[in-house]
């Protein structure tokens, strides 16, 4: 899995036209196949789906997992991570020391080829890991919302979602499951966002588990061919989203865990809403078609819902038949999320810490924030002095603007609550993770800010509207 610019790009010339269900040679239901697609079907819905009670609340096996081995064992993961992101840096410094030609490894290091600039933050990166893990420097490096959320929250979290996420996601993938999923969702995705049906996959892998585990799908289908720029582009930047358990997070930080169902509902209008709009203008509109693999876009079908759940079955059929066995999938998922998170951990560190002391340590948000006050009166929202700033400092980390407003009026929690997990765009984590793996797009750091003001823009009169029809109902 590489994130390095493409030398090569392809283009696809023509689409061809639609096929109906009659002009398809449909794969025969072997029973070897079968078993195997329903099976890695069923993992993967249990692992990331199926909601089980733990610890008093509802999750899924795969937050219990991450969770169980951050918390138990949280001195092995500080090793753990500090060993992935000095190797990171180490590894890519050889990579590019060696393609241009100062130094000879006579090992194939291609995959940590880079740019300057991200050759240069993973290697601050790896020079912070020791720092954070040792507790050394200063104390407000290390304080719970500065350097210990960095470093033991959201760098131990990203470390162990992407390894074991990518194992259970391979597994789905390889044996079937985007192939059925891919051909379901084609009828929405296609029409509303301008991807192809496989894309839904990625998206689900984010709500249900984690952003990071959706952009490893995205990487591993455009690797092969599956995506073109733009496609890839829209999924990063509108579909990297916070899970449903990080929403149920948000609603209890605010106090208002029994309107989660109404939190959610209006946190999937507002990603709906924002990507129908975001595919159709600039900066996703202008970015390029290429690939960067041999093109294989998906056929394009035509049929009835039976005709769709029957062409689904087959396709998903014909990938289990050709596709790995269980244990090939899970160690290849394994060793490719192992590689991914080397890549993007040390960038993770370096852009995240900086992001969050300028919020804490800095009044820039709050001069930011001031022009926005008249307008949160206008929208007839409380506490405009706290809710402005909270609007923008999200940027920095998804969580901060929640924390900000917990002692607000509640429909000023309701809207920030929303707001927060719906801008998606944050430069603690998401940001770098996009721009590091997608260099090759590439995903940009001016574009990222301008589509977290798009995105705030959309959304802060949309979410108002939204907050005071939850009031008019009398549920605050």
């Amino acid at each position: 899995m590489s994130t390095e610019p493409q030398d090569q790009t392809w283009d696809i010339d023509s689409t061809p036209s639609a096929r109906e269900i009659d002009d398809i040679d449909l794969n025969e239901y072997e029973i070897r196949p079968v078993v195997k697609f329903v099976v890695a079907f069923a993992i993967g819905a249990v692992f990331f789906l199926v909601p089980v009670p733990w610890h008093g609340e509802i999750t899924v096996p795969f937050d219990i997992v991450v969770s169980t081995i951050t918390e138990s064992v949280p001195d092995a993961v500080g090793v753990y991570v500090l060993s992935v992101i000095v190797a990171g840096g180490v590894f890519t410094t050889a990579a590019e020391l060696d393609s241009r030609g100062l130094v000879s490894t006579n090992v194939d290091l291609s995959s940590f080829e880079s740019s300057t600039a991200f050759w240069t933050l993973r290697v601050i990166g790896a020079l912070l890991a020791p720092v954070m893990f040792l507790g050394s420097g200063p104390e407000w490096l290390h304080t719970a919302t500065t350097g210990g959320f960095m470093w033991s929250k959201l760098v131990y979290s990203v470390g162990v979602i992407i390894p074991i996420g990518a194992v259970f996601i391979t597994i789905f993938v390889e044996l079937g499951g985007l192939e059925f999923i891919g051909t379901l969702a084609r009828p929405v995705m296609q029409p509303l966002f301008k991807l192809p049906g496989r894309a839904a996959l990625d998206s689900l892998a984010s709500w249900v588990g984690s952003y990071s585990v959706g952009l490893y799908v995205t990487r591993n289908v455009f690797d092969r061919g599956g995506y073109n720029k733009r496609e890839v582009y829209t999924i990063a930047t509108c579909f990297s989203t916070v899970s449903i358990g990080f929403v149920g997070v948000v609603a209890a930080t605010v106090e208002m865990l029994a309107l989660f169902p109404l939190i959610f509902l209006a946190y999937f209008i507002c990603v709906v809403v924002c990507a129908v709009i975001l595919v159709r203008v600039p900066p996703i509109s202008t970015i390029s078609e290429e690939y960067v693999a041999e093109p294989d876009p998906e056929m394009p079908f035509e049929g009835t819902g039976r005709e769709y759940l029957r062409f689904a079955l087959s396709e998903a059929v014909g990938k289990a038949k050709r596709g790995e066995t269980f244990a090939q999938a899970a160690w290849r998922g394994f060793i490719d999320g192992l590689r991914l998170t080397s890549l993007i951990l040390g960038t993770i560190l370096a852009v995240g810490l900086a992001a969050v002391l300028l919020s804490v340590y800095t009044p820039t948000f709050e001069y930011l924030g001031a022009p926005l006050v008249p307008v949160i009166n206008a929208l007839g929202l409380p506490n405009a002095e706290t809710v402005a700033p909270a609007t923008i400092v999200g940027i920095t980390e998804m969580y901060t603007p929640v924390l900000l407003v917990t002692e607000t009026a509640p429909m000023a929690r309701f809207f920030i609550a929303v707001l927060a997990v719906s801008q998606l765009i944050f430069f603690s984590s998401v940001g770098p993770m996009t721009m590091d793996m997608f260099s090759d797009v590439p995903i940009r750091f001016r574009d990222l800010v301008m589509l977290f003001a798009m995105r705030t823009i959309i959304l802060v009169p949309l979410i108002a509207v939204m907050t005071h029809l939850v009031s008019e109902l009398g549920l605050f």
